[in-house]
């Protein structure tokens, strides 16, 4: 014990050696200043099917396309509407009214004017369920399709694909304004 004592202390009172500067090295010394961006937590659910994320007062509410489609397919499925029945009543007890944007995205697979349809499709299908839950809610839905122009994940990593990555790029946001 003594001994890993006493070399901790010789480590911490030892004075640290400055750096030698080069002879040949000239030029300004300049400060770095850059801006701090948002840092956005995002919390997900076990299976990673889920997830949500708050900036501010907006909050996003994440479903994997998987959960809710079959493969390019626009149709709910029975588990999807009961989930989206459970979203919109998060929607309902902690909105503050407003827009209530449903987003769908998919991921780099298919032409791209393809994945703007599908995605499209897709938000108007979520938009037509919500609608029903959220009749008399005060607030207004608007569904709009990227297809692959916002992932959440890079698709590729070093040239090649990530299925998990592009996994949870297939998916519908819906995104609401929280009450203070």
């Amino acid at each position: 014990m003594f001994r890993s004592l006493s070399a901790a202390l010789v480590l911490v009172l030892s004075p640290t050696p400055q750096p030698s500067v080069p002879a040949d090295a000239n030029g300004a010394i300049e400060d770095l200043v850059l801006p701090v961006e948002d840092i956005v937590g995002e919390i997900e659910s076990m299976d990673g099917t889920e997830s949500e994320s708050k900036q501010g007062r907006e909050v996003t509410v994440s479903v994997t396309s998987d959960v809710l489609f079959a493969l390019d397919k626009w149709t709910l499925n029975a588990k999807a509407r009961q989930r989206l029945a459970k979203v919109a009543g998060r929607v309902e007890a902690e909105s503050a009214g407003g827009v209530v944007r449903i987003e769908g995205h998919t991921d780099d697979q298919g032409a791209d004017a393809y994945n703007v349809t599908l995605s499209r499709r897709r938000a108007q299908a979520v938009e037509a369920v919500m609608r029903g839950h959220l009749a008399g809610a005060g607030v207004t839905l608007q569904a709009q399709g990227y297809g692959e122009t916002r992932p959440k994940l890079p698709n590729l990593i070093d040239g090649k694909p990530v299925a998990k990555n592009r996994a949870k790029n297939r998916r519908v946001e819906i995104v609401f304004t929280a009450r203070q």
